[in-house]
């Protein structure tokens, strides 16, 4: 009868393990939008570049620059990188997590054994003295093992095996994240050190300018057509322009650098490759995801999307700790007083226990604890809101820069070219007397502007490029393929 009311316990408890408390979760709806700008055609080229609305990025993007120097780059920055290395060891320690959490939905299986020798003491029972054929020892031997089971009737374990698995969701997706900040810092400093480059050697030019300009003055004044302060003029122009130098030198190193660190290794045993920007290619057909799959595949966006549904399941565990737990235990065990006889039949012990836990009073802490978890969720909404708004201000704040940039560029040569007119028509009015060295010298200083203003403006388009590829996300999922060997996604953009 006994047996049977045990087995009466265990059947109703695991009938109950089919109850799961709590709320569902159900992943946000993307939004609505079919555009990022207001009121603008994002399919409208940029200069030469034209936008491809409702494509998506593939392979790694950034070798459309068609730079090898950058591929190879990318490649070490990908393999030795420790923000990448700590991201992908934060990601096996949260499965392991989530392994950890399934454990108590099986039995939970142990052994034991022990062993006791106890002196055996008569005084205290008025036996100052034993008998002799009473021994003044004792021995005591057990071995066994004891099974345990927690039912889940209300589905506390398993809201616990999603909440981690959630949570390991959002460090896969924050791996990815780690990976597409990676990319777009490697490929943003590579273009930057071209860039300063390109600005030095201009700088350079401009400083030979001026020792052309200077030249002229000392010639005119050798022919007495020119003065001492003509002469001053143009050196201080000189020394002026010198001082660009210097910082565009030390933006350079701080480039090199952080370079450097990308790629794993100190500066000072690395020293990345000569980048050219004569050298790089502007991508020109640039894919634009659709607002509708962007929240589908910006790894931060679905990291956020993970914390909600952790957050979510977070609710079902304070809910399932308001009710009853139950527990099924089995023990079987030997027990002697000499091991010869240990494991005889006869000395076999063996229980069965059934038990439930109901939370009657604790003082309103497990209705706080719901109420905390509700709390948590509706801040992990907020954030998630937040981060799919930031998501979509920085593609359009990009499609709208790529326009702009295109239209600086243009204006940009324009400026060059009627700087450079300019230049070349002042200095030859000066060789003939017409104008003074302060009208040469502004001039100058105009085709000094223009100069650098171009090789910027050229830079910049390289550089919102970029950041147009790592607003959009990137391909992640191309890399966790190759990463993995397999020929199945790790986590596709429709996850």
């Amino acid at each position: 009868m006994k047996g049977t009311s045990i087995i009466a316990v265990g059947a109703a408890s695991l009938l109950l393990g089919s109850c799961t408390v709590g709320p569902d979760f159900l992943r946000p709806k993307a939004p609505a939008e079919t555009r990022y700008t207001p009121g603008a055609d994002e399919q409208k080229p940029a200069g030469d570049q034209h936008f491809a609305l409702g494509q998506k990025i593939t392979g790694n993007w950034w070798t459309l620059y068609h730079s090898p120097p950058m591929n190879e780059v990318l490649e070490a920055s990908i393999a030795g990188n420790r923000t990448l290395a700590a991201a992908e060891a934060t990601l096996a320690a949260a499965q392991q997590a989530v392994v950890e959490a399934e454990g108590p939905l099986f039995p939970q299986v142990d052994l034991n054994a022990a062993a006791l020798r106890q002196h055996i003491n008569g005084t205290p029972f008025g036996l100052p003295k034993l008998p002799p054929t009473f021994p003044a020892y004792s021995n005591n031997f057990r071995v066994g093992g004891t099974v345990s089971y927690m039912v889940d009737a209300f589905g506390l374990t398993r809201r616990t095996v999603e909440q981690a698995a959630a949570q390991a969701d959002a460090s896969d997706f924050e791996l990815d994240a780690a990976y597409l900040s990676l990319t777009g810092n490697a490929v943003t400093q590579a273009i930057t050190i071209a860039s300063l480059r390109a600005q030095i050697v201009t700088v350079d030019g401009i400083i030979a300018d001026d020792q052309t300009n200077l030249r002229l003055v000392q010639t005119e004044v050798n022919a007495g057509t020119a003065t001492q302060l003509d002469i001053e003029q143009a050196q201080a122009q000189l020394e002026t322009d010198r001082t660009l130098r210097p910082p565009l030198s030390q933006a350079l190193a701080a480039a090199d650098h952080a370079l450097a660190v990308l790629t794993g290794r100190i500066p000072a045993d690395w020293s990345p490759p000569d980048f050219d920007l004569d050298k790089m290619t502007l991508p020109t057909d640039l894919p634009v995801t659709l607002p509708s799959d962007l929240v589908r595949q910006r790894p931060d966006i679905l990291a956020s999307e993970a914390q909600l549904h952790a957050a979510s399941a977070a609710i079902g565990i304070a809910t399932a700790e308001l009710y009853p737990n139950f527990t099924l235990s089995a023990a079987l065990s030997q027990q002697s007083i000499s091991m010869d006889s240990l494991f005889s039949l006869k000395n076999q012990v063996g229980s069965v226990t059934g038990g439930v836990t109901y939370p009657l009073f604790h003082g309103g802490a497990l209705e706080a604890q719901k109420q905390r978890a509700e709390d948590l969720y509706q801040s992990s909404l907020a954030t998630y809101e937040q981060t799919v708004l930031q998501s979509f201000d920085q593609v359009a704040d990009v499609l709208d820069a790529l326009g702009h940039d295109a239209e600086l560029l243009s204006a940009q040569q324009r400026a060059l070219a009627a700087s450079q007119s300019s230049l070349d028509l002042n200095r030859r009015s000066y060789s003939l007397g017409n104008i003074g060295i302060l009208q040469v010298l502004d001039a100058q200083r105009q085709l000094e502007q223009a100069r650098l203003g171009y090789v910027r403006a050229r830079a910049q388009r390289y550089l919102d490029t970029a950041q147009l590829f790592v607003a959009l996300g990137g391909a992640w999922w191309d890399w966790r393929e190759k990463d993995t060997g397999s020929t199945e996604p790790v986590s596709a953009p429709a996850r």
